[in-house]
């Protein structure tokens, strides 16, 4: 992926050390994809970290979880390119009809006004995705990492950009869309690099910023730091609002119940599915609103978040879920899962070359293929299996698409085309040798 932007641009980005005058625009369009762009800086940022925890041999990175992150990520932003954000598609109606001040778009006044409302809307949502049931299923995915570091702040769910953009229609009374965009990407952005353990504090700033410090106790399980910290940028917002805690004990991460799997569609799909299994189960019209409007932690008879007693006081050091696959299998995979990442820059930057369709075949197979990936890595069975239908599935669309000439032979197709008939080939005997195996065991039987 080109990067657009210089190395020092880039990297102040990171951190929102941006000015009001090179991050104020007249037009929506005229917004730099700050995410997008910083996707150079994302990879930078992983090797250097992943580099330092090989370097120190403390396993703070794991292959395995990484890319269970990174999947997550990834599948969150898939729908993006096919579907208008519901963010700023509601915030602009709602500027255009019922704006009460039209503040100007160039003003350093206005660009620090929504600075603090886009931080101040952040932290309702956030607060409110852990203490509402049918918002946390939307929000869980990013904390079921029981890793911390960088690639941790990629894992993301598709349901939370259709949760959060209410929290900051406010905002669109009197703040031009195209500074609250610009806002809205960078406080994002921000949050990025506080997902470390090698920061351990930065001195006075720890009381007006969100530190690595503070962050690192909002993702720990352990009974102190639950429902704590949800600041983006500021955590004086946590001070003010009394959900502040600072670090203490060594953090425990993830979830309460941790979810056992790779498998980046699970980790999606998984709590939203438990809050529509329990929501059949509740006997009353009133629980059953609760079960969803409640905490996570609420059952009939006790408070609207629950009991912290019932939670279990994670203590360092915990086992992590974990499943030795052997080199090969990582080697294979990380190939894989690279090529997913390229072709998916590929297809941001060419996306107007393509129609909708084409578009979507393509969003759909990298889904898959990042489902795959991660039950490979679970040493699923029926991952071997995907696996064969989805190379085999690259070798027909290739040989299709080749017979109509939508696009030219190269050398990297080549080393595509080779690498995808191998792998169907290595899957297939994979494959034959499960199925032999189990006709084997029913004979015993």
């Amino acid at each position: 992926m080109e990067v657009k932007v210089s190395l020092m641009t880039g990297l102040r980005r990171m951190f929102y050390l941006v000015t009001p005058e090179e991050a104020s625009f007249e037009d929506t369009r005229d917004v730099p994809k700050y995410i997008n762009e910083a996707f150079p800086f994302f990879v930078l940022f992983i090797i250097i970290e992943s580099g330092i925890s090989i370097y120190k041999k403390d396993k703070r990175y794991r292959l395995n979880d990484s890319i269970t992150s990174i999947s997550a990520g990834l599948m969150s932003r898939l729908p993006m390119v096919v579907v208008p954000s519901i963010t700023m598609a509601t915030y602009i109606w709602i500027y255009n009809i019922f704006n009460i001040i039209t503040l100007p778009w160039n003003s350093a006044w206005t660009w620090w006004l929504c600075f603090l409302g886009v931080d101040l809307g952040y932290y309702w949502f956030h607060r409110l995705a852990h203490e509402v049931n049918f918002m946390w299923a939307g929000h869980q995915a990013h904390h079921s990492s029981e890793d911390y570091n960088f690639s941790t702040a990629l894992r993301q769910s598709v349901l939370q950009n259709y949760t959060s953009w209410v929290f900051y229609l406010p905002l669109a009374l009197f703040i031009p869309p195209s500074v609250f965009l610009a806002h809205n990407e960078l406080n994002i952005l921000y949050q990025f690099w506080i997902h470390t353990q090698y920061i351990k504090s930065l001195g006075p700033l720890e009381y007006i910023l969100n530190t690595p410090s503070h962050h690192r106790v909002h993702h720990g399980r352990n009974r102190y730091c639950i429902d704590k910290n949800y600041a983006g940028t500021l955590i004086i917002w946590d001070r003010i609002f009394g959900t502040f805690a600072p670090e203490d004990e060594e953090v425990v991460y993830g979830l309460t119940h941790p979810l056992g799997t790779f498998d980046a569609a699970e980790v999606q799909i998984a709590y939203p599915r438990y809050v529509i299994e329990r929501l059949g189960d509740m006997t009353s019209v009133g629980d059953k609103f609760k079960s969803i409007l409640y905490g996570p932690g609420w059952s009939p008879g006790k408070p609207r978040t629950g009991k912290i007693e019932d939670i279990p006081d994670a203590k360092a050091p915990a086992e992590r879920y974990n499943v030795s696959v052997g080199f090969f299998l990582n080697i294979y995979v990380s190939v894989h899962f690279i090529l997913v990442l390229i072709g998916h820059q590929l297809l941001i930057v060419n996306v107007a070359g393509f129609n909708q369709m084409s578009v979507i075949s393509f969003l759909v197979y990298m889904g898959f293929s990042l489902t795959i990936f991660g039950q490979l890595l679970d040493g699923s069975d029926k991952g071997s299996v995907l696996e064969l239908v989805r190379c085999l599935t690259f070798v027909f669309g290739d040989i299709i698409l080749s017979k109509y000439g939508f696009y030219s032979n190269g050398v990297l197709l080549q080393i595509l085309r080779f690498l995808f008939i191998t792998s169907a080939g290595l899957w297939f005997v994979k494959c034959k040798n499960m199925l032999l195996m189990n006709r084997n065991m029913k004979k015993v039987v």
